[in-house]
């Protein structure tokens, strides 16, 4: 493992960046939430486990958090990663956006294809995975994986205090709403592009390539790429990796 940017390996051609620098306060205090335990494993370690199970991917960049590199990078050489895949640990900056270029800073020669992934969604599985690499393989420029709603969506005016009705405003049709996961896949061009010159504030890569006109499409998401935001998201986690054990036997 290296904390710099590597020669690009014969044949590669896709790269995972996981930011992993956000402090994850809605789980409460304590650690990162990336640095959470998960069945006694970190969120982080089954984040690129999830990526590194791909084929496609010969190369995984961690962002961590600013004063934490070196931790992060101790802890991936604790646990036991596909040989295969190389891995590397940069420094992240103060927003998801900045950290995200951080990692794309380092990506080598050779990488054409680029996941970006939450590390607080660990247990994305890796037939999603690669249903992104090949779309972009196809010639689709971004991509994400994405589920129909479940829930009726209202959109309301804003409560000027936290916890005051809010009236509402519209209620959208589901049929053409979709909720987001990741990972999201790039042709490295195109992300790049929209990372040197989309300036605003946004939630994923995929808003920044919008701002761009460039094309997103979507592909089927998974219920098991959920993200691990709240106490009761652990919960959901465990039982699912409980499950995988029955199953899968690990």
């Amino acid at each position: 493992m290296s904390d710099v940017s590597l020669p690009s390996p014969s044949g590669a051609r896709t790269a995972a960046v996981i930011p992993a620098a956000g402090r994850g306060v809605r789980l409460g205090p304590g650690a990162p939430k990336a640095l959470r335990a998960l069945n006694g494993t970190p969120m982080l370690i089954h984040a690129v486990r999830a990526m590194a199970a791909s084929r496609a991917v010969s190369l995984v960049v961690v962002v961590a958090p600013p004063d934490g590199a070196a931790e992060v990078k101790t802890l991936l050489d604790a646990h036991a990663l596909p040989d295969r895949t190389d891995f590397v640990v940069v420094p992240g900056g103060d927003s998801r956006q900045e950290s995200v270029k951080y990692g794309l800073d380092v990506l080598p020669p050779g990488i054409d294809i680029v996941l970006v992934h939450d590390a607080a969604r660990p247990l994305v599985p890796v037939d999603t995975v690669d249903a992104v690499i090949e779309a972009v393989r196809d010639g689709a420029p971004a991509v994400v994986p994405a589920l129909p709603l479940a829930d009726t969506v209202k959109e309301v005016e804003p409560a000027a205090v936290a916890g005051e009705p809010e009236p509402v405003v519209a209620t959208p049709g589901r049929a053409r709403l979709r909720a987001v996961q990741t990972p999201q896949g790039f042709d490295r061009e195109t992300l790049l592009r929209a990372h040197e010159t989309v300036t605003d504030n946004v939630t994923d890569d995929a808003s920044m390539v919008e701002q761009l006109g460039v094309p997103v499409v979507v592909v089927p998401g998974h219920e098991e790429a959920f993200k691990v935001t709240r106490p009761l998201d652990l919960v959901l986690a465990e039982a699912v990796l409980a499950r995988r054990r029955l199953n899968d036997g690990f």
